[in-house]
């Protein structure tokens, strides 16, 4: 059996031009988040479209992301809801999700997006006591990664049982492989990877495209 193949420039280039349906917005807003020095939180596109797959195929109408960034994975995947549909995005930088909001208005999907700014955990705690449990269709999560376990636990109770939580950044550039790792965002990687191996309150793939996408479904 064949391993994994190495993700080349060229064959990701070929993967982008056979497979990639981005449109100008998102293509726009792409470029402008690659001239900043934090590019690298950016997500990459093929990764933001399976997203916007999952939600249409899960039929998701309330999607909760954690981690705004630039807002690329918001805008695709709150262009994948529902006419109905509405998507809570949250974050802590002003700065950063002011390019959001004006991709947002831009694309003509601002008013199905709710940025909630401030901590994380405090967020998603105002959100159980606000919709109480099981009030997601599907969660992205795609911040802190030190917090990673707490944010797993919150958003496994505002998940519905059959809905989807994705966390991205699971695989962590290789290093929650290396027990040399023992920085906080390595070892909150690891530390969820660890716990949702065995949760039996979830049905569970790991994907090891872009830097590891996991996948769980609540039973």
């Amino acid at each position: 059996m064949r391993d994994q193949i190495d993700m080349t420039p060229p064959l990701l280039d070929y993967v982008r031009d056979i497979s990639l349906r981005e449109e100008p917005a998102l293509r726009q807003l792409r470029e402008d988040t690659a001239a900043l020095p934090n590019r690298i939180m950016q997500i990459l596109p093929e990764e933001a479209q399976f997203l916007a797959l999952l939600i249409r195929l899960t039929g998701a109408r309330e999607v909760l992301e954690i981690g705004t960034f630039t807002g690329y994975s918001s805008l695709c995947m709150a262009r994948a809801l529902p006419a109905d549909g509405t998507l809570l995005t949250c974050d802590v930088s002003e700065e950063w999700t002011a390019m959001a909001r004006h991709a947002w208005q831009q694309a003509g999907v601002d008013d199905r997006i709710e940025l909630r700014l401030g901590d994380a955990v405090e967020t998603l705690d105002a959100l159980l006591l606000e919709r109480g449990p099981s009030s997601f269709d599907l969660v992205f999560i795609d911040a802190n990664k030190a917090n990673c376990p707490q944010y797993y636990e919150q958003s496994l109770a505002l998940t519905r049982p059959g809905g989807l939580i994705v966390l991205d950044n699971t695989l962590w550039s290789g290093r929650v492989a290396d027990p040399t790792q023992q920085d906080p965002n390595t070892v909150g990687v690891r530390a969820v990877n660890e716990a949702l191996h065995g949760d039996e309150r979830v049905d569970l793939a790991m994907l090891p495209m872009a830097d590891g996408i996991t996948l769980a479904r609540k039973r």
